[in-house]
């Protein structure tokens, strides 16, 4: 393994194992297979718990990184109830650009901390899928106006481990104070909207 390899992922992991605890709560919720990660960094939680990931990012460090394929592999092994040899793949690439990746092929999409992923990948995830999206940088807002998704649950952060609620979702997603949360302003901040409850992160089901 490359010592940057190595490096990169100590420096995505500092909080250790937090990601894998958050998708394995995911996978209690819901049954994925395949999973898209736009702006995923080296973040490579997802395949110690899903069989298949694409991931995707513009950051050269995540090219080279995802290019020592042998090394993200030993970190993987690491991991004894990963899947046995996870399909893994890298897209160096925009994730607002045209992807070469077919539409309605994922059951999975990740939107943590990258901006609008909801807003350009939504055509890769298959209706029924789910959307894991955190409030930074409006995503979440983002697919909450989205006639294509559902507010399904929401992941909370108890003690260092997550949960997934399904209960009362209509207290969730309220705005603080009165606000017309649309596409314009969302693009013009590029900022989370302040609710009245903050959970980690949502859950959204593509309904059409």
């Amino acid at each position: 393994m490359s010592p940057r390899t190595e490096a990169l992922w100590a420096k995505q992991n500092q909080h250790e194992d937090d990601r894998l605890r958050l998708f394995r709560t995911v996978a209690r919720f819901v049954d994925v297979t395949t999973v898209l990660y736009p702006g995923s960094y080296v973040d490579i939680s997802p395949s110690m718990v899903f069989p298949s990931v694409t991931y995707v990012d513009v950051d050269d460090r995540a090219r080279r990184f995802f290019g020592d394929v042998a090394g993200v592999r030993t970190i993987l092994a690491r991991y004894a109830d990963a899947p046995g040899e996870p399909e893994f793949s890298f897209v160096h690439a925009d994730y607002t650009t045209e992807l070469p990746i077919a539409h309605q092929s994922y059951d999975l999409l990740v939107s943590l901390f990258a901006g609008f992923v909801s807003e350009h990948c939504a055509h890769h995830l298959q209706v029924g899928g789910i959307l894991l999206a955190n409030a930074s940088h409006g995503d979440a807002a983002m697919a909450s106006i989205d006639r294509r998704f559902a507010l399904s649950g929401v992941v909370e952060s108890v003690s260092g481990d997550y949960r997934i609620r399904t209960d009362h979702l209509d207290t969730y997603m309220i705005p603080k104070r009165p606000i017309d949360v649309t596409v314009d302003l969302l693009h013009q901040t590029g900022r989370a909207i302040a609710y009245t409850s903050s959970p980690f992160a949502y859950v959204f089901t593509r309904v059409q």
